[in-house]
């Protein structure tokens, strides 16, 4: 990739607290107008990760450069060419919509001259243009959010940072917000994203996904789909499910076996010759059989084979 294409590029980054390894020596990049997903459990390294590349935190070893800037040499320029929001709302809840803009505009140092022209862009954006006078705390959390987003480009920046931004936010909402997202994108902004939702993650171009602050899988949503899921796939359906857990982990053949809603989720080496082996296996533990078939795996699939205890491998797609 040309420099003039990249947007993100983390060197061997590291971020000790202590003893403990938040991030442990993490590489990749990002291309411009790119949305870009950063997924993983809780307390695998995301938010330490965005907080680094936001300036916020300075690592403890290794180099990161967002918009062609270090973030440990320059991170006040560093956040003056970014837009940023946390997985907590953080707008002022007791100002009104448009004091929020007013004041993001200034602390942003959006130009006097373009401050009206941005804001009026920001509200089009959010379509918040008919409730620009309702006190922010009193919006439904869609709006705020679309807010939220709103008020973190009024200055353009090329890069924007968004940490689990629709987390307890209803689908349709998310699925507006992410319409906002794929047009900056288009427009050639670069989105770096983390999402907790699976059907969120299919949306973007390209995911890293991090696990105890190492990356674990790297590419395009179909490319971990087909690429890292070591074996075939199988659904079974069955009574009792807890007992079906607990035989299924040394059963002969089973890679590995979770529980997905009200089924399982079996990895095999061969789906056609387990399936009849992996049904009178059951029967004979006392599970009753509804249904096994072999399907495709989504990106869930991938996340939880990837990130569970025992997932020692590392790998990266190309």
């Amino acid at each position: 990739m040309n420099n003039s294409d990249r947007s993100v590029l983390v060197q061997d980054l590291v971020k000790r607290f202590g003893d403990f390894t938040a991030v442990d020596h993490l590489n990749l990049e990002t291309r411009k107008g790119e949305v870009f997903g950063f997924l993983g459990p809780n307390g695998a390294g995301k938010s330490t990760t965005i907080r680094i590349l936001c300036g916020l935190l300075r690592p403890t070893s290794g180099r990161a450069l967002v918009a062609g800037l270090d973030v440990s040499r320059e991170p006040e320029t560093v956040r003056q060419n970014i837009g940023y929001m946390s997985q907590k709302f953080s707008l002022y809840n007791d100002l009104r919509v448009i004091e929020n803009l007013r004041l993001f505009a200034g602390l942003y140092n959006v130009p006097r001259k373009q401050v009206k022209e941005r804001i009026d862009w920001a509200l089009q954006m959010a379509d918040l243009r008919e409730h620009q006078e309702m006190i922010t705390g009193t919006l439904p959390g869609g709006w705020k959010q679309r807010l939220a987003l709103g008020c973190a480009v009024l200055h353009q920046p090329p890069i924007i940072f968004l940490d689990e931004p629709t987390s307890g936010v209803d689908p349709i909402s998310r699925r507006q917000f992410w319409d906002l997202i794929h047009t900056m994108s288009a427009e050639g902004v670069t989105v770096f994203v983390t999402t907790h939702y699976m059907e969120e993650a299919e949306y973007c171009n390209r995911l890293a996904l991090i696990y105890r602050g190492k990356i674990v899988a790297l590419g395009t949503p179909t490319e971990l789909k087909q690429k890292s899921m070591q074996g075939e796939l199988l659904l079974v359906e069955c009574d009792p499910l807890g007992l079906a857990v607990d035989a299924l982990q040394s059963a002969a053949g089973v890679l590995d076996a979770a529980v997905f809603g009200s089924a399982l989720h079996l990895v095999v080496r061969e789906a056609g010759s387990a399936i009849p082996e992996i049904k009178n296996y059951l029967s004979r533990q006392g599970v009753a059989v509804v249904k096994i078939e072999k399907i495709r795996a989504t990106l869930e699939d991938v996340f939880v084979s990837l990130t569970t205890e025992g997932a020692s491998a590392r790998r990266e797609v190309d």
